[in-house]
């Protein structure tokens, strides 16, 4: 099935699940909505008290570390990437392949509804790139380019 030119309203945890290999507690995205093939997409993180890294992150004051909102992002990308393989050919994995202009702008913290929207910039062969933005009620709290390659065709 391809998937690169469809509209798919939303992945479903048990899609993620097929579609990338990471598992809690690294699984950084709940959800994944307003998909548009392999261009863009929104992620869902509901970032709860219960996460492991906010034990030491800060003790007294919780914040998620700002290398796990990119991986959320990179995490999101992936998924769209798989998903262009289709449900029953997604790849083996898909990899991080480059981090370039990250920049944070507010701290993200247990209650909130991280919204990480991902647009591809570019794709060749089994490389993707994309410029995406974790938001937080509509406000940036962070954004990066990044890149995927997936391997293990």
């Amino acid at each position: 099935m391809d998937t690169r030119h469809k509209t798919q309203t939303t992945i479903e945890m048990k899609d993620i699940l097929r579609l990338i290999p990471h598992r809690y507690p690294f699984l950084l995205v709940d959800r994944i909505i307003e998909v548009r093939g392999d261009e863009s997409c929104i992620g869902i993180k509901n970032v709860t008290i219960n996460e492991p890294f906010f034990q030491g992150h800060f003790p007294g004051q919780p914040v998620m570390p700002g290398v796990l909102v990119i991986e959320a992002m990179a995490q999101t990308a992936g998924a769209i990437c798989a998903l262009s393989r289709g449900y029953d050919n997604p790849p083996k994995s898909v990899l991080f392949l480059t981090i370039d202009k990250a920049k944070f702008r507010r701290p993200v913290v247990p209650g909130d509804v991280l919204e990480i929207h991902m647009k591809k910039k570019a794709q060749r062969k089994l490389m993707w790139w994309f410029h995406g933005e974790a938001k937080i009620k509509g406000g940036l709290a962070a954004q990066a380019e990044v890149g995927a390659m997936i391997v293990g065709d």
